[in-house]
């Protein structure tokens, strides 16, 4: 909380992206014949999977085990996450009619994330959690493309041709991520984290004209509160001034830009989150430690630092590494 906030800090903390999950033989039992979905809306589930690596691993931070996904389904979208596919949208939302379909989210409609988010915070005692939700853009996507998509045609098509209609539809999805993060905040996380992962398919003057305003609703309803604030996309190293000056406290950026050159490009007052690909950590361990230096030199630039990887967890990660590369980064920062 100290390096989202830009204080001094006796070492560098650390927490993974997609640490509750994928990467851990425990979650595997833990999900084994449970579609991803139920697991989000079962409060002991919940617990269970987001206080996993924590154990494991010692990291400095738990994040809520869940699926940007999840906000949407509970409005009512039809939708479901195919293993090895991902999100799968059944009707997607190409016209006004889909757009004005979709309604806000209440309270009611995700009382086993606030469940769960204040148990976790007992049993926590003490770690932060950290709470999240979809980018504007990247629901977006996920709705108008009906699913993943490489290219995102139909999104880029609906935002160019009918843009009256994009700002109405961004409009309603960044109600639904405020939303969701201010319920966990209610329920005690400690800070949040807003995952665009698709934003880097835009080019800088789309995203300023397009999807800027829109971010910057949610970070700004969020200001008032009280927790750091993150903003992470994907491929995004072109966007990392415009994404900060959305308006979060922390821009995560991804492997392919250095912190340093990160720090440059950001507005001064943001503390930095990132950067080790994750693919390195299936190189030998001395690669990793080297690796792992120069994130932490490159750092040094920035007025705050978090440590995470530049994307989440690979599915085939070994654990172990994962827990050494903690130990390792805070021996490495420690004053």
């Amino acid at each position: 909380m100290r390096a989202c906030r830009r204080l001094p800090v006796d070492r560098t903390p650390v927490w993974f992206m997609r640490q509750a999950g994928r990467a851990l033989p425990e979650y595997r039992r833990v999900r084994a014949d449970v579609p991803m979905l139920d697991a989000c809306a079962r409060p002991d589930m919940i617990v269970e999977i987001t206080l996993q690596p924590v154990r494991r691993y010692g990291v400095d931070a738990a994040i809520l085990f869940s699926d940007i996904v999840v906000p949407l389904r509970a409005v009512g979208v039809d939708l479901d996450i195919k293993p090895g596919v991902g999100p799968v949208i059944a009707q997607p939302v190409r016209r006004a009619e889909g757009v004005q379909a979709l309604r806000d989210l209440e309270p009611d409609d995700i009382g086993f994330v606030t469940e769960a988010v204040g148990e976790l915070v007992e049993r926590l005692d003490g770690t932060p959690l950290i709470g999240f939700a979809g980018g504007p853009f990247t629901l977006a996507s996920y709705l108008v493309e009906g699913g993943p998509s490489k290219n995102h045609e139909h999104t880029k098509a609906l935002m160019y041709g009918r843009p009256e209609l994009w700002a109405e539809l961004m409009r309603k999805l960044s109600a639904i991520s405020t939303a969701f993060l201010k319920a966990q905040i209610a329920a005690g996380a400690s800070a949040v984290q807003l995952f665009d992962s698709w934003a880097g398919a835009l080019s800088a003057q789309d995203y300023r004209t397009h999807v800027l305003p829109h971010s910057r609703a949610v970070f700004d309803e969020l200001g008032g509160l009280g927790v750091p604030r993150i903003h992470f996309g994907v491929g995004t190293g072109e966007l990392l001034g415009l994404m900060g000056q959305a308006g979060a406290d922390v821009v995560g950026v991804d492997w392919r830009v250095p912190l340093d050159e990160a720090a440059r490009r950001v507005d001064p007052g943001k503390a930095l989150q990132g950067n080790l690909d994750p693919a390195v950590l299936f190189a030998p361990w001395p690669v990793v430690a080297e690796r792992t230096r120069a994130v932490l030199a490159a750092a040094r630039s920035a007025e705050g630092h978090v440590f995470n990887l530049g994307h989440g967890v690979l599915p085939s990660t070994d654990p172990d590494v994962l827990t050494r590369l903690v130990s390792f980064v805070h021996e490495e920062s420690a004053c």
